[in-house]
């Protein structure tokens, strides 16, 4: 889906997930079922989500790895998608460089990366390799709260 001016303006007063679509509508001239419509189809499309995000140092007893992935074939949308159904598992982005993947991980004191790769990461097939990068502090980094 190719977002418009419209759609982007809603998605920028949604930035704190609370404004009512009335208020929206209000702000950009728009009728209130207008905007519902618009962030329902953006929700169904899979554009948008609205959710409340972390700061995972506030988290007790979490914490967040990334992963650098390089996998055997160059399916890589594939195995993305196989990587962001793992458990723990807040984010994937295919890109370029060194690996092929970088996963984000949230993990907590009954789940370790150790956990991680030996009860998920071992079922997917053609993984070459894994590197693990401990968050020690981020900024600005926000993550859902794990199931």
């Amino acid at each position: 889906m190719q977002l418009d001016e419209t759609s982007i303006a809603i998605i920028h007063y949604l930035k704190d997930g609370r404004m009512p679509f009335k208020q929206i509508g209000d702000r950009l001239s728009l009728a209130e079922g207008t905007v519902r419509a618009r962030v329902k189809k953006l929700k169904e499309e899979g554009v948008l989500q609205i959710t409340g995000l972390v700061d995972p140092e506030a988290l007790p007893d979490q914490s967040v790895v990334m992963v650098g992935v390089r996998v055997k074939d160059m399916d890589l949308v594939k195995k993305g998608e196989e990587f962001s159904k793992l458990r723990g598992v807040t984010s994937v982005c295919v890109v370029t460089g060194r690996y092929d993947l970088i996963v984000t991980v949230l993990l907590n004191t009954g789940y370790t990366i150790l956990d991680f790769y030996t009860d998920e990461v071992s079922q997917i097939t053609n993984v070459r390799s894994v590197e693990t990068f401990v968050v020690y502090k981020s900024f600005d980094l926000k993550v859902p709260l794990s199931k």
